[in-house]
């Protein structure tokens, strides 16, 4: 009988989850925008419908207890991320065809439902496989390959779909051809972590103990909306993101938008290099950064901090639309910016995670996340419309005012029992 280890070094499999975590997110929420863009379809219409993409991260509370009762998670990793392969495969055929906006958009639509269900199953993972002290230790490696998949999204991945679009002058095979090399890659992830993942000893006694306690849905939303200071607590993960969710939309348009329609006039190959060169490099460093502080100093002393620096990167944004400066200077502002995402994200996946204990503490994560997504899916919604009518300079504008909500929440947080952890 083979004996399969029960641990491994987290260095082993934390990179490859969290950076197959991070892939299809990035792929679906933010590529997706720019392949729209390149494909012809104006900005109100790729933000109204790529919106809808968030849902399913919005409503994955609802089969979260599924995949606390049923199986491992090791299983549904494995299973999630070759189911992912395919989805990736779909949308690279919808491209080739005339309805291809619709059919890649349902296709992106099942990849988010198989996404969202692999977040679950990953962090549920992370909290089973490590120790609290291991949890905040490698948060900020979590997040940080959380962050370079995002980054390999919009920078490799995009960069090559421009070198593509140069040299064949074809817009639909360059962008397909990108997505076969990502379902290529989830392929490979579901192969390597079949051999790699441990089979800690948690994962399995934990299914078969909500087997067989058949906690309902009810008892789950029931434990977690009774938690202390929950209206604050919803409040802060609903409007933490709010501006950011208005500029993810926007971002990867502005860039590519000619100087006559306000944007920087790049190509879809300076794009990938702007993100894919030194916002690689910030991103990862702000994210480790972040984790390590965080394990140092503790989450109470380290929230205000990374919170500013999170947010006033922003200001960057109405920089670049008034100045419309050259790619030059483009790189170094992209580059804080990345570095500050990196240690606000961070401090907010620690929050998230710190919040969520107890026997469904998998089910709570699920929901906290979900009610993330929905913050960053409603402004998304208007984003488009809204810079269509007041032009980029005014949007972001309006997008640093939008970073003061969820900041206005923190000084009411129950950080205090967060340090006791």
């Amino acid at each position: 009988m083979i004996k399969h280890p029960a641990s491994r070094n987290p260095w082993s499999f934390l990179p490859t989850l969290y950076f197959a975590e991070g892939l299809p997110y990035v792929l679906i929420n933010t590529v997706s925008v720019i392949l729209y863009k390149r494909m012809g379809l104006d900005n109100a219409h790729i933000a109204f419908w790529t919106s809808w993409l968030y849902l399913p991260w919005v409503i994955k509370m609802f089969w979260g207890p599924f995949v606390d009762v049923y199986s491992t998670k090791r299983t549904w990793i494995l299973a999630t991320q070759a189911t992912m392969s395919l989805c990736m495969l779909a949308v690279a055929f919808s491209l080739r065809t005339e309805s291809f906006f619709a059919l890649s958009l349902a296709a992106f639509f099942a990849g988010a439902f198989i996404s969202a269900t692999y977040d679950i199953a990953t962090d549920g993972f992370y909290m089973l496989a490590l120790t609290e002290k291991e949890q905040a230790l490698f948060v900020g490696l979590r997040a940080g390959f959380y962050r370079l998949a995002m980054i390999f999204g919009t920078g490799f991945l995009v960069y090559v779909a421009g070198m593509l679009e140069t040299s064949s002058n074809n817009i639909a095979w360059s962008w397909s051809t990108v997505l076969v090399i990502s379902g290529l890659i989830f392929a490979t992830a579901a192969l390597y972590h079949k051999f790699i993942l441990p089979f800690p000893m948690a994962d399995g006694e934990h299914s078969a103990e909500a087997r067989k306690q058949e906690a309902s849905f009810l008892e789950v939303m029931r434990a977690y909306f009774g938690q202390e200071k929950i209206g604050v607590m919803l409040a802060f993960i609903l409007l933490y993101r709010l501006g950011e969710a208005m500029l993810l939309k926007l971002v990867s348009p502005f860039l590519l938008d000619q100087g006559s329609a306000g944007g920087l006039g790049l190509t879809t190959k300076e794009v990938g290099l702007v993100y894919g060169t030194v916002g690689v490099v910030s991103l990862v460093g702000g994210g480790i950064l972040g984790g390590w502080l965080i394990s140092r100093y503790g989450f109470k002393r380290c929230v205000w901090p990374m919170v500013i620096i999170m947010h006033l990167p922003d200001l960057f944004f109405v920089y670049m639309a008034y100045a419309q400066p050259g790619i030059g200077l483009v790189y170094p502002l992209v580059a804080l910016e990345q570095f500050g995402y990196g240690l606000g994200f961070t401090v907010f996946t620690v929050y998230l995670m710190y919040s969520a204990n107890g026997r469904y503490k998998t089910s709570h994560y699920a929901i906290s996340t979900g009610i993330m997504a929905l913050g960053m899916m409603l402004p998304g919604f208007v984003s488009g419309w809204l810079q269509q009518t007041l032009g980029y300079k005014m949007f972001f504008i309006i997008v640093c005012c939008m970073t003061i909500p969820g900041m206005l929440t923190i000084p009411f947080l129950a950080t205090d029992k967060m340090e006791e952890r």
